[in-house]
């Protein structure tokens, strides 16, 4: 990490903010590899009993990257009996969707696929950017979450399995982003620089959620913190057991956040999302200071890559290019400059690590 996040401190041994919040998070969160067993034998037990009598015992997140692949695979060699959830925003890269339908298929994994209605969906994409926020990520991420609580109420399943983890991806600036779940500053943003009605648009609001979380008991399992998870040996396993195949960068399954990642955020506001992904690497022991700024040398992806996605993009937004220009001489703005429920999700979060330490699973 350096500079390009303006909220970074080096103390006086020239360690950063997010390191020191990397340690403190992995000793909370992270068991030690002798207590994971037995905790993980305590949750597939938890899921087991809530699945008893019904075809599933779990939703999975599933959108045919890395984390969440592996996280399929590791459900399924624990015995559990997931149905596996896709939310198409009409990005998915040929290599995703193959790599889904071939993993899932020889997991034997039921897969549901929530397509978003494409012209609600590009109207709300086009005003995050209009917005001039750094997260424009939020509608897929808002989507993928209210897609999933959904289904797991609609099946009366308690636990939802993802391949979010600490050891790969804890990492992220605040500056850089903001939470997906405030669906009221999703609106706010919409109704400022968007002309559709959201009429089938997942939503997730706030008092929706806590509903799921505390009167369901629904809760979000990130399954790769119960394991030693080594992003290397995931990605052979998968290559090797299914013929899932890797993708350039952390994230490219999807065409838009491939171009978002790699040419948007950086030509916009000067951010490599390789930098936190990296640290977090650091941090977990699965590669060194000197090989992530060798990597950080390298170009994000091949400029023809960079030129053919940029008119993909332009061509599937219906945006000529000089409009494009337009969006990114904007002046950078904060989400904070919108209206939003900042300081209720950051208290809600705290009530969820209360619910976490109070659910008989951890």
């Amino acid at each position: 990490m350096d500079t390009t996040d303006p909220e970074i401190v080096f103390d006086s041994q020239g360690v950063c903010n997010h390191c020191h919040a990397y340690r403190q998070r992995a000793r909370m969160e992270l068991l030690e590899p002798e207590e994971r067993q037995a905790s993980l034998q305590r949750l597939v037990e938890c899921i087991k009993e809530d699945g008893r009598g019904k075809k599933y015992d779990c939703i999975l997140g599933i959108s045919g990257g890395a984390d969440s692949s592996y996280a399929a695979y590791v459900t399924r060699s624990l015995g559990l009996h997931p149905l596996a959830v896709h939310f198409d925003n009409g990005w998915n890269s040929e290599l995703a969707v193959d790599n889904i339908k071939t993993l899932l298929s020889k997991l034997e994994i039921d897969l549901f696929t929530y397509v978003v209605d494409w012209n609600e969906f590009c109207d709300l994409q086009k005003s995050f950017l209009m917005a001039s926020v750094p997260n424009a990520e939020i509608p897929t991420d808002h989507g993928i979450n209210a897609v999933l609580w959904d289904t797991a109420s609609k099946y009366n399943l308690r636990y939802i399995i993802n391949g979010s983890n600490i050891e790969t991806e804890a990492i992220m600036p605040l500056a850089w982003t903001y939470t997906a779940m405030d669906y009221y500053h999703i609106r706010a943003i919409h109704r400022r620089f968007g002309s559709k009605d959201l009429k089938t648009f997942p939503k997730l609001g706030l008092f929706k959620f806590l509903y799921y979380v505390f009167f369901r008991g629904i809760r979000f399992v990130n399954l790769l913190n119960y394991i030693s998870y080594d992003k290397a040996q995931a990605v052979e396993v998968l290559r090797n057991e299914f013929g899932w195949r890797p993708y350039h960068q952390k994230h490219h399954e999807s065409v838009w956040t491939r171009f978002y990642q790699g040419v948007y955020l950086v030509e916009k506001f000067g951010f490599d999302k390789r930098r936190p992904h990296y640290s977090t690497m650091i941090n977990s022991g699965q590669l060194n200071r000197e090989q992530a700024l060798e990597l950080l040398q390298a170009e994000i992806f091949h400029p023809e890559l960079v030129v053919q996605d940029r008119e993909f993009v332009l061509k599937k937004f219906e945006m000529q290019a000089e409009y494009y220009e337009g969006l990114l001489e904007l002046p950078p703005k904060q989400h904070l400059d919108y209206p939003n429920l900042h300081w209720i999700y950051m208290r809600s979060s705290r009530l969820l690590d209360l619910f976490k330490r109070t659910v008989k699973s951890i």
